[in-house]
């Protein structure tokens, strides 16, 4: 398993936590991590997972986040890139990687259109971990913020205080939590994107789909009723399905949607489509998707990308000779 980091709390770092513990759990795989940049989640995977970091000169499979990854383990066996988005560069896919797997629709969508073969696999949670542990309040009186913006919480902090609720938040950059799942079961119901829409459903929470970041704006799906997931995770429940600017006003009345009982179907949808045992199955089978032909299309991809680079290079280098000669 390979990351770019594992020095913080984030969605492609919790779910490759999830996936090391459950590849070490079984008997039948001997597991190893790589990670780049290193830190208390490293040292979790090393000290309390007892997994090795990087033993081996040569692995049957590879499964990597970041393209970055894919570049450093080139040549250490068939590589698997899990992408976890489609806007950010280090998410984008490596032409190095010998199949992509797209956490989304959206994402294998793009992964289409850019031509690489891929295969659809929601996020993996280990359910053990992320399990109800109290119920929420039948009637709305807390409300926990993952949101990772301090324009949202600032909206979400005055929403509560017209609706007089209890309003808490974790912040990934500024106070992590490395047990997030007892936050999530001391709230009533949770507000964020993506990673945070799948913890909060896996411990029977109500949820509300909404975050305002840098490189996605203010954006949400809103409340998140069990029959709407299907929808809402075609793009990482990341508020891109709908791409709704809410204002204050209107989170009020998502917040408003708010059943209790909503927690008990969300929870039951986690385990049909967000089990780690059921994700890490599949990712084990991928070396079955890497045809002949798939490998032709990775040597025409290397191909065209090193002669363009090629071309680059040798045009620089004629306009400088050019440039000295005229001198």
């Amino acid at each position: 398993m390979g990351i770019y980091s594992l020095d913080r709390v984030g969605g492609a770092e919790l779910y490759t936590c999830d996936l090391i513990k459950q590849l070490k759990q079984r008997d039948d795989v001997d597991v190893e991590f790589f990670a780049m940049v290193q830190g208390r989640l490293s040292d979790y995977v090393r000290n309390e997972l007892g997994v090795r970091h990087l033993s081996k000169e040569r692995y049957d499979l590879i499964l990597t986040t970041h393209n970055v990854t894919v570049d450093a383990l080139r040549g250490k066996g068939p590589i698997i890139q899990i992408c976890h988005g489609a806007i950010l560069e280090l998410e984008f896919p490596s032409i190095y990687a010998d199949y992509h797997v797209g956490i989304s629709r959206e994402i294998c969508d793009s992964l289409d259109s850019k031509g690489f073969p891929n295969r659809l696999v929601l996020n993996g949670l280990d359910l053990e971990q992320k399990r109800p542990m109290t119920p929420p309040n039948e009637q709305l009186k807390k409300v926990l913020s993952l949101c990772q913006s301090e324009e949202g919480n600032a909206m979400l902090q005055n929403v509560c205080n017209k609706l007089g609720l209890e309003f808490v938040s974790f912040h990934k950059h500024i106070n992590p939590n490395f047990t997030i799942e007892r936050e999530i079961n001391k709230a009533d119901m949770v507000v964020g994107i993506g990673r945070s829409i799948y913890d909060a459903m896996a411990c029977g929470r109500p949820c509300v789909v909404f975050d305002y970041r840098v490189y996605n704006g203010n954006k949400g799906d809103g409340y998140l009723y069990p029959d709407l997931f299907n929808s809402f995770v075609q793009a990482n429940c990341s508020g891109r399905f709908r791409n709704h600017i809410y204002t204050e006003n209107e989170l009020a009345a998502e917040f408003e949607k708010y059943n209790a009982c909503d927690g008990e179907r969300l929870r039951e949808i986690a385990e049909e489509k967000l089990d780690v045992v059921a994700s890490a199955d599949v990712l084990l089978n991928i070396l079955d998707r890497i045809s002949p032909e798939v490998k032709q299309k990775k040597k025409r991809r290397i191909f065209k990308a090193e002669f363009k680079r090629f071309r680059k290079s040798f045009k620089r280098g004629l306009k400088k000779m050019v440039g000295i000669r005229t001198v």
